[in-house]
């Protein structure tokens, strides 16, 4: 059976099965290798069970199908072939109660085969095998949840540096063992970490990145490399021997380009990788072994390469910089908006979490869901500029305000208009509240008049910020003392007192309908 598939556990060394001691089993036939692993441990009295394996099985049998003539023929030859040409990995026989001893027909030919041969015996039951090989896996898998959970959290870390590109190559070699590289166009070599694995790796490395890099294909040379998509085969079955095939063909508008491919030289195996957001760039990674838990290491340092040299090919880093830029050597908004793309009107967004205080990584989060990287994150809230085309909607575990679609110049309105909307969201208990545009009434008064008015009417108020801010949101809430208490942060009776003595300022009933709308319009234009 070619090709035989494995569970995604990681596999059990048979020394480490042998080393129990509380199964007392004993290796007394094959090859002793320290690297042959078992993937599961399988029961079977048919005399040809090759149908019922998938490769990689600790067989185990009392030889209750034996025939007792079998020492005589070739039974036992043709059994172990079978097994042999099933994937098994090693026969386990147990002694007793059907065989005092173990055959030595069957010895025989599992020397002849390269079958190792395990004696049970009379005390350990087969179950107890099964569940230890388990046992041992689970500990195994454990291990390796544990080491690429460890080297996730390193290479995040070591995205957040200064010099990111080379911190993550570096710190991706050190945790595989072996050598990262980083190819840029053409195939150049931009950068690498990592021990040497000579010459010969090397330029089978660069050749397998030229695979499956579009653009460098024509330079691959006639060093040609053996393509298999990463995961597509069982990694632990030897790989075919080298091939000297033709130089790999131009490629065409009809040929797609493998985003992944692997290969195996002088026992060392390579991984190459396109970098998905940047397809300029493609991913080496030289290891002395291939096991699962390094294809998702190498995956995640994947994932966090393209992200960052996606930045920096498209060249959106270096704009939002020279925007940044601009501003602090006194530029105006309108002159480094254009920097920012998406046309001249932006929405500002003011987000709380409902839980836990923001942090850089909830932050940046929030802000790749409203599609925008222009994200600010100070105290406990976090403001997006999201350009006025994106839609944005309710996100699971914030509260957000949005402000009315502006232009550059009035960014500053925007902003202000983003967190009373939150404010409004927070004390209704509302996932997202947008700032209202509609002024019908208002927009029958010349605003000149308008705001002569406001000030007038507000005058008394006009050294009290605090207290103007408190009208203004107890009005919005309907006089809701506690929603006001909330939306200020501050406790219910400082509210009343606040109001209490806003009336007394103003000379007015605030419990008239008329005194509220009217104060309510000159509170807005203000």
């Amino acid at each position: 059976m070619s090709d035989p598939a494995v569970p995604p556990t990681p596999p059990v060394p048979l020394a480490a099965l042998l080393a129990r001691q509380d199964l007392g089993l004993r290796q007394i036939a094959g090859p002793v290798d320290e690297d042959t692993v078992i993937h599961w441990a399988h029961t079977s009295e048919m005399s040809d069970p090759y149908p019922y394996l998938l490769g990689g099985e600790l067989l185990l049998t009392a030889g209750v199908h034996i025939p007792e003539a079998a020492g005589s023929g070739t039974y036992f030859d043709d059994y172990i072939s079978r097994i042999v040409e099933a994937g098994g990995t090693a026969l386990g026989f147990g002694v007793a109660p059907v065989h005092d001893t173990v055959p030595r027909a069957l010895i025989a030919a599992c020397d002849t085969y390269g079958l190792p041969l395990i004696e049970v015996p009379p005390r350990t039951t087969f179950s107890g095998v099964a569940r230890a090989v388990w046992q041992l896996m689970a500990e195994a898998r454990h291990t390796e949840l544990r080491r690429v959970t460890e080297a996730q959290q390193s290479l995040a870390a070591a995205a957040s540096r200064p010099d990111p590109v080379r911190a993550v190559l570096r710190r991706l070699a050190q945790r595989v063992g072996g050598r990262a590289v980083l190819y840029g166009a053409e195939g150049a070599e931009m950068a690498s970490f990592g021990r040497e694995q000579g010459e010969a790796v090397t330029r089978r490395l660069a050749t397998l990145a030229a695979v499956v890099h579009p653009r460098s294909l024509r330079g691959a040379g006639r060093d040609t490399v053996r393509l298999r998509r990463v995961g597509a085969n069982n990694p632990h079955a030897p790989a075919p021997a080298p091939a000297e095939p033709p130089e790999p063909p131009e490629p065409s508008p009809r040929t797609s380009t493998p985003t992944s491919a692997t290969d195996t030289i002088n026992g060392t195996h390579l991984t190459a990788y396109t970098l998905t957001t940047s397809p300029g760039f493609v991913l080496g990674v030289a290891t002395p072994h291939r096991t699962p838990g390094d294809h998702t290491i190498t995956s995640v340092a994947a994932v966090l390469l393209s992200l960052l040299t996606g930045e920096q090919q498209s060249g959106t880093g270096a704009t939002r910089t020279s925007a940044l830029v601009r501003l602090l050597l006194g530029a105006s908004p309108e002159e480094a908006a254009p920097l920012l793309g998406h046309g001249d009107r932006w929405q500002v967004v003011h987000a709380r979490p409902t839980k836990d205080a923001p942090d850089p990584l909830s932050a940046a989060t929030l802000g790749a869901a409203l599609g925008s990287a222009l994200v600010d994150a100070h105290g406990d809230t976090v403001r997006v500029l999201v350009p006025a085309d994106h839609e944005i909607t309710a996100q699971p575990g914030w509260t957000c305000g949005v402000s009315a679609p502006a232009a550059p110049h009035a960014w500053a309105s925007a902003d202000t208009q983003a967190a009373r909307a939150l404010a409004r969201a927070r004390a209704t208990r509302t996932a997202l509240v947008r700032h209202g545009t509609r002024t019908a009434l208002a927009e029958l008064i010349p605003a000149d008049d308008a705001t002569a008015h406001a000030r007038a009417l507000l005058a008394p108020l006009a050294d009290s910020p605090a207290l103007a801010e408190t009208l203004r949101t107890w009005l919005s809430l309907h006089g809701s003392w506690d929603r006001t208490a909330v939306a200020l942060a501050v406790h219910r009776n400082t509210v009343r007192q606040r109001i209490g003595r806003c009336a007394v300022l103003l000379e007015a009933d605030l419990d008239d309908p008329d005194v509220r709308m009217e104060l309510w319009f000159a509170l807005r234009e203000r």
